[in-house]
């Protein structure tokens, strides 16, 4: 009999990509599988929207009074929903690793990565959907980007980017909290998150001790950085970080993910330890 040359074997890089395509997949098998829970993440955005925009939108104000309120909120509404998501990374994570999924892919023959890395990718195609439902409702109630299809693109970009960063503080929070009704706690983390910002009023209306604090709470740079680039009125200000806000909105999320990513995959690799 001949012989026969074995076929090459296949590097780590390719593995470690299949393995993360997998975890991805199976993440977003619970959303089909779960249609209420994709319902909620996917309709909160909107009934966040009608709310403030409408039942709230006249008793608020602009800088200056220029434009209409709603035009100032939709980039906020778009950098509110990226920053709560990561309240949705924490509990689906803690979920799993209450239930010992977790513990299950760890003594599998698979990439250490796949997990945190299959996480953050379907995090990130349940974001982008969110950010389209989101933009076409605003489109519906008359918010409009200013600024041309480039600059409006590189708004967006911005806002995943953001998103981007705190998937690795939802991945680390958790694998720390013990269960998820602990987990059910941070929203008290989550929302002075957003409230203190530029989210539903600008920093320069809020009082003179508060508005620095909102002014250098990464959110606001995210979204000041979206009304510059959409064009929406509310993107000035006098501040240092106000007027760099498109070089911190790219300058924060760097730094969280700096911060995170690193103690996300040393917690990975501490579990049951």
């Amino acid at each position: 009999m001949p012989l026969r040359s074995a076929a090459p074997t296949r590097g780590r890089a390719h593995w470690a990509l299949a393995d993360t395509l997998n975890i991805t997949r199976r993440y977003l098998t619970h959303f089909r599988r779960q249609p209420v829970t994709i319902a909620w993440q996917l309709g909160f955005p909107i009934i966040s929207v009608l709310l403030y925009g409408f039942v709230f939108g006249e008793a608020m104000k602009t800088p200056g009074n220029e434009g209409d309120y709603k035009q100032f909120l939709m980039p906020g509404m778009f950098v509110m929903t990226m920053a709560f998501g990561f309240m949705n990374t924490a509990m689906g994570v803690v979920t799993d690793a209450s239930k010992g999924v977790i513990d299950r892919f760890r003594s599998m023959p698979m990439a250490p990565s796949a997990v945190s890395a299959g996480r953050g990718l379907s995090d990130l195609i349940v974001a982008c959907a969110e950010l389209t439902i989101l933009a076409l409702t605003a489109l519906a109630i008359g918010w409009r980007p200013e600024n041309g299809v480039l600059n409006a693109a590189g708004a967006f970009a911005l806002l995943l980017l953001l998103r981007f960063s705190l998937i690795w503080v939802g991945v680390w929070l958790g694998l720390v909290v013990p269960t998820p009704e602990a987990a059910g706690g941070l929203y008290a983390v989550a929302f002075p998150l957003t409230m203190i910002s530029s989210v539903f009023v600008a920093p320069s209306l809020m009082p003179d001790w508060l508005g620095p604090i909102a002014a250098w709470n990464p959110v606001s740079s995210t979204g000041t950085a979206a009304r510059e680039l959409f064009g929406n009125p509310g993107a000035g200000g006098s501040g240092w970080i106000e007027q760099n806000a498109v070089l911190m909105a790219v300058v924060w999320p760097l730094v969280v993910t700096a911060v995170f990513l690193p103690l996300a995959v040393r917690r990975f690799k501490r579990l049951s330890r």
